[in-house]
């Protein structure tokens, strides 16, 4: 088969698609290293090397990328979790509470939105939010409670009562409906 000039970037987005599926971030980044740089402005090249940057934790490169992404579809949520996730990792926690409230007011019937949202409230120190986003998140999604007990993100609440009250909540509600 020959394959034309124009299906051969599509066929390399595929490929680090795939390979970022696998977690294999060299692989993906070999694959986008091989489109043409006249090629390289489309919102999916930019969204598959930000979180190919994001796996190998270049987080600078992936905020980089995710901004590119986001400047050609600014709703797109996998690029709007992806650079809260990154503005996290380097200290930049206002940045991803702002970019994780941009995502709800497109995403708003996405849990996992809601439930990062309380994480990232509950890292800054502001309980009132991060309660009322965990609520919310839990409501909508009971099974996200089973991310609870992992999470590091609610180090600091574990002892709450109001924390333990909602959580305790949601495995009732959970264990109801079994």
């Amino acid at each position: 088969m020959v394959l034309l000039p124009a299906s051969r970037p599509k066929r390399h987005l595929n490929a680090a698609e795939g390979y970022l599926m696998l977690e294999m971030h060299e692989q993906a980044l070999r694959e986008l290293s091989r489109i043409d740089p006249a090629d390289r402005d489309s919102e999916k090249y930019n969204r598959l090397l930000g979180q190919a940057h994001q796996l190998a934790k270049q987080y600078p490169e992936a905020l980089d990328a995710y901004q590119r992404a986001y400047d050609l579809d600014p709703e797109n949520l996998t690029t709007l979790m992806g650079m809260a996730w990154c503005y996290k990792r380097t200290d930049q926690l206002p940045l991803a509470i702002s970019v994780m409230e941009e995502a709800y007011h497109s995403h708003a019937e996405e849990p996992v939105v809601l439930y990062n949202l309380s994480c990232y409230f509950a890292l800054a120190g502001d309980k009132t939010n991060a309660l009322s986003w965990l609520g919310r998140s839990l409501r909508m999604e009971p099974g996200l409670l089973k991310l609870i007990e992992e999470e590091p993100d609610f180090d600091s609440l574990r002892s709450d009562k109001d924390f333990q009250f909602i959580v305790e909540s949601a495995g009732d509600k959970t264990s109801q409906k079994s």
